[in-house]
């Protein structure tokens, strides 16, 4: 189900996703923080449709104005280890990885999922894009279903 929201003009594009964080310190005192900070923290959003008639509007935070947009929960690809992958279980990501230069460093550290948490498996993609884990981890690349 989608939610109204007010995002920066360049994250307001169908199809463009990003993870709520919360409230920023540029929000104190502003009028329309009721329609911005109405999204859950940590969960990763996919903006599915722009209000084209919505005016721009002021923000401090955002280096540009904001619009109004129509989001949606969206799903959140991260490696697992691989014994827990398959579509409908739950597993959770390996955990911390200090190897920011490999390829697959953003699915470890997955922005949208936290460490420990676990997660219902939408689709298992494959193989992760490293050719070998510096840490030695057994691990496949998975979309987790969006959050309820």
């Amino acid at each position: 189900m989608s939610q109204v929201t007010l995002v920066g003009t360049r994250l307001a594009a169908v199809d463009e996703e990003f993870v709520y964080h919360g409230e920023a310190a540029g929000c104190d005192g502003c009028p329309y923080r009721d329609q911005c900070l109405n999204l859950s923290e940590g969960v990763r959003y996919r903006v599915v449709s722009v209000r084209e008639n919505a005016q721009s509007l002021d923000c401090a935070v955002h280096d540009g104005d904001v619009r109004a947009v129509e989001v949606e929960p969206a799903p959140v690809r991260a490696n697992v280890p691989a014994k827990n992958a398959y579509t409908g279980g739950k597993a959770s990501l390996a955990g911390p990885c200090p190897h920011v230069e490999c390829p697959s460093h953003e699915f470890c550290v997955a922005d949208g999922a936290d460490a420990g948490e676990e997660r219902r498996i939408a689709e298992v993609v494959g193989d992760p894009p490293h050719d070998a884990c510096a840490l030695d981890r057994d691990l496949t690349l998975v979309e987790f279903a969006p959050e309820e």
